[in-house]
């Protein structure tokens, strides 16, 4: 026996421990800490000790990109930190992290017009009458808050017990303030001649009258990520304002969730480079433990129906793995009265989990490689991606699980194309206001896809869903496709929707970020005409609404497309804004992809249009088409696509997967898809 071939595996050992010792001794002793850590450590308004950190940030001493759009906040003479809501002005009073609430009262119960207080602070009566508190969409009013209100001009009712009287007690006060269910309510609202204010305050405060109630104020609640996980793992809170999403600063660096705990200054990299010589090594030691020197084969998308909860870990792609058994009981055993809908990948199902978390699980039909690839794909794009407008990932089971499931947010309020054409959709429901937001707020996440180098490749009506706000979560990621910043294309069999199918598709089978950009395109006209992307009930040449609406657009004819509850013919400012927005689909619709624009320009004209500073606003629908065609007027209109075969696919294949987060919907409400 050679004795070496026995020395050679302790040898390598040896000089591997060495190797690993060394790196991680090695410390990098000049690297500096991240900027956007140091810039945001959480501050105080001068005396005052309430710490404000994300999602609020002090405008005078830090920077924006420390806390959301929305939440900054000023520091008032007094130390106490103001927030400004449309132009009302709120003392902040408490900051209650944990549960995103916070305690203000309006600021103009805050100073005295005498200047004098006792040693309470009196209150004074307010200067302006209007105490509504404003409604913006970052903030809310929380449970438990009473209505109050206030009468002016009480003269003819003093002496009033004073637990009800508002003022200084140098001043004269005919302002008196009541419970709104209170039994006097009538009696003043008869003798007081002023004005009547309503106002909100905190439930449960009885000792001290009203004026200790408009003293403490309200809670409310806000709206932003929360910095939990972040600030658990060492990290400062943030807000990237160019992707619209949550950051986590560390110390080493800028991170989408939570710091890396081996991760920190100047022990990264050697860390790094230790774990991979002994992974190295481990792989080397197992090539020699397995029979004839061979690498044990590679387990590619096995079943492991055999083995149906073997778990590596309790993550997967960074997102918490669920068993089969809790997704079982959280859907009733997938109760039929639960179904959300059905398609070709899978079965989508309501939920509710132990936790009390609605959720949308969705059961993929067949577990095979591919079902199991793209089960693995949507779990590694979401997890990749953090953003308003995009749906969230809860979980999913292990891929080696006895079912394929995904767990998504539950939103309830149905699909855009439920609303535009299907079991919601109602004269005037859907305005031309919300139609803009939604194509603005859906434009802002594809041009984040975009940035993050994926393409979606299935943008359609019914993979936009809404919030009871009608906020845009765009779902459904099973299609979606890295293409890296040095490729221009991603070669595929076709796969997306009928009617929102990139012609390019049917000539080279190449997809590329403007392949999104046709399918908006289809969007922004449905978002017009309130017409579904294809109608088998139309005639032949306008089966494809994107055909329908070319001709229409070229024949000046863009009133025949609008839906006639967007007050087209009576508002001239929606109809400027529906002609300008119908000349953008038009470019988007372009054959030819070079000739579409891109996501980022799709994003600024829609925002100029909503503003109002569209430079080439079009009031005659007669113009769009030479402002559109002019773009690009040595070229021909895109012709049809080819709907005859979309056709046939309409009717031999089965409906794609379902918005995989809405209500209870039927399957009118979706358009196949077509999967090579």
């Amino acid at each position: 026996m050679n004795l070496f071939f026995f020395l050679k595996p302790l040898s390598s050992l040896m000089i591997l421990s060495y190797i690993i010792l060394f790196f991680l001794l090695v410390r990098n002793t000049s690297c500096d800490v991240d900027p956007n850590y140091v810039a945001c450590p959480p501050k105080t308004c001068a005396n005052n000790n309430q710490s404000i950190s994300y999602p609020f940030y002090i405008e005078e001493t830090q920077e924006p990109f420390c806390g959301n759009p929305g939440f900054a906040i000023s520091c008032g003479p007094n130390g106490f930190p103001i927030l400004n809501l449309s132009n009302t002005h709120y003392i902040i009073h408490q900051i209650f992290y944990e549960n995103q609430t916070l305690r203000v009262s309006n600021a103009a119960f805050s100073v005295s017009r005498s200047n004098t207080t006792n040693s309470k602070g009196c209150l004074p009566v307010p200067l302006t009458h209007n105490l509504t508190l404003p409604s913006t969409p970052e903030f809310d009013i929380a449970p438990n808050q009473s209505n109050m209100r206030l009468f002016y001009g009480c003269e003819s009712l003093l002496p009033w017990p004073e637990e009800h009287r508002v003022g200084c007690p140098n001043e004269t006060s005919s302002v008196l303030a009541f419970y709104k269910e209170d039994k006097n309510i009538s009696l003043v609202s008869k003798n007081c001649r002023g004005e009547v204010v309503d106002t909100i305050v905190e439930d449960g405060i009885i000792e001290g009258g009203v004026e200790e109630a408009l003293r403490k104020g309200l809670l409310l609640t806000w709206k932003a990520g929360n910095c939990s996980e972040c600030h658990s793992s060492g990290g400062r809170c943030g807000f990237d304002s160019i992707m619209y999403t949550f950051r986590c600063f560390c110390t080493d660096r800028v991170h989408s969730a939570k710091c890396d705990p081996d991760n920190g200054p100047g022990i990264g990299i050697p860390s790094m480079l230790a774990i991979g010589l002994l992974f190295l090594f481990l792989l080397y030691k197992r090539k020699y433990a397995t029979s004839g020197g061979q690498l044990e084969s590679r387990d590619s998308y096995s079943d492991s129906s055999s083995n149906p909860h073997r778990e590596t870990s309790s993550e997967y792609f960074g997102v918490p793995l669920f068993l089969y058994e809790q997704l079982k009981e959280a859907t009733n055993n997938f109760d039929h009265t639960k179904e959300l809908g059905d398609g070709g990948f899978g079965t989508v199902y309501h939920g509710k989990l132990p936790d009390g978390r609605e959720v949308a699980v969705k059961r993929l039909y067949e577990h095979n490689w591919k079902r199991v690839e793209q089960f693995m794909n949507e779990v590694k794009i979401l997890t990749r991606l953090r953003h308003k407008y995009l749906v969230s990932l809860y979980g999913c089971t292990s891929r080696h699980s006895r079912e394929l499931l995904l767990v998504y947010e539950y939103i309830s309020n149905g699909t855009v194309a439920c609303h535009l054409h299907g079991e919601l959709a109602k004269p005037g429901s859907l305005p031309w206001s919300i139609r803009m937001k939604i194509a603005i707020e859906t434009a802002i996440a594809l041009t984040y896809l975009h940035a993050s180098d994926i393409i979606h490749r299935d943008v359609k009506t019914n993979n936009i869903l809404l919030d009871n706000n009608f906020c845009v979560k765009v779902a459904d990621f099973g299609l979606s496709r890295d293409f890296p910043n040095n490729v221009t294309h991603v070669s595929t069999a076709p796969q997306g929707s009928p009617g929102y199918l990139d012609p390019e598709y049917y000539n080279c089978y190449q997809l590329t970020s403007k392949s999104d950009v046709y399918s908006f395109g289809v969007v922004l006209i449905e978002l017009i005409s309130s017409k579904p992307a294809v109608d088998m009930n139309r005639s032949r040449d306008e089966i494809n609404l994107s055909n329908l609406a070319v001709r229409k657009i070229q024949e000046s004819a863009i009133s025949e497309l609008v839906d006639p509850s967007l007050g087209f013919d009576s508002d001239n400012g929606i109809k400027g804004m529906i002609v300008s927005v119908a000349g953008l689909a038009f470019q988007c619709l372009q054959r030819e992809k070079d000739l579409r624009p891109s996501m980022d320009e799709v994003l600024d004209e829609l925002r100029r249009i909503e503003s109002g500073k569209d430079e080439g606003e079009v009031q005659d629908e007669g113009d769009v088409n030479g402002a559109a065609v002019s773009h690009s007027s040595a070229h021909s209109p895109p012709p049809a696509s080819p709907e005859w075969e979309e056709v046939r696919l309409l009717r031999n294949i089965k409906p794609t997967s379902p918005n995989t987060v809405t209500d209870k919907w039927e399957s009118k409400c979706t358009t196949p898809n077509i999967s090579g």
